[in-house]
């Protein structure tokens, strides 16, 4: 059990602390509102979990490499609850872009993410599991990979490669061998 006010004031804490880091593009600060042996993970699929252990994983893995390209883009909460008697926070966000569509309105996920947090005391939290419409999420970036519009990872805007021209000769060294041995299936 832990006092409210200690976690509404671990909530503001991480909220500024959120909106400090996505005016500069870099979550990795975010590490320091970790336990030492914190962990932080969000599934991507049947039998995918990504799980980073330790806050030197979460710094480098879930902070770092996983949200590279995220630059200019922003996580408001809608809302949060918070669970004092077993120190748990349950926080509602949505996926805003900074680039425009050329109607003008931003590229953003729709539905609604989240991010589950177990408190450790000590104004961190020791575990974090997030969701979010893995589906929705790469829509949004195929679309904003189309418009040329999508980061990589250094800040250069990202766009779709363009399939070289080939010749039939080219076309007839890729085709895989025909399952059926008869060439009947199309793969011949």
């Amino acid at each position: 059990m832990f006092p409210r006010d200690e976690l509404e004031e671990m909530v503001q804490r991480w909220l500024e602390a959120n909106r400090r880091c996505e005016e500069r593009g870099d979550w990795r600060p975010l590490a320091e509102l970790y336990t030492e042996d914190a962990t932080y993970g969000w599934n991507v699929g049947p039998g995918q979990d990504f799980m980073a252990v330790g806050r030197d994983e979460i710094r480098e893995l879930a902070l770092g490499s996983e949200m590279g390209g995220l630059d200019g883009w922003s996580y408001p909460y809608q809302s949060i609850l918070i669970d004092e008697r077993q120190g748990q926070v349950v926080g509602f966000w949505k996926q805003v872009a900074d680039a425009r569509r050329p109607d003008g309105s931003p590229y953003e996920v729709p539905g609604i993410g989240g991010s589950w947090f177990r408190y450790g005391g000590g104004f961190r939290w020791r575990w974090q599991r997030d969701w979010f419409d893995l589906g929705n999420v790469t829509a949004v970036f195929v679309e904003m990979m189309k418009a040329g519009c999508c980061r990589t990872a250094c800040g250069d805007a990202w766009t779709a490669p363009r399939p070289a021209p080939r010749s039939p000769a080219t076309t007839r060294e890729r085709r895989l061998p025909c399952r059926c041995g008869e060439g009947r299936c199309g793969d011949g």
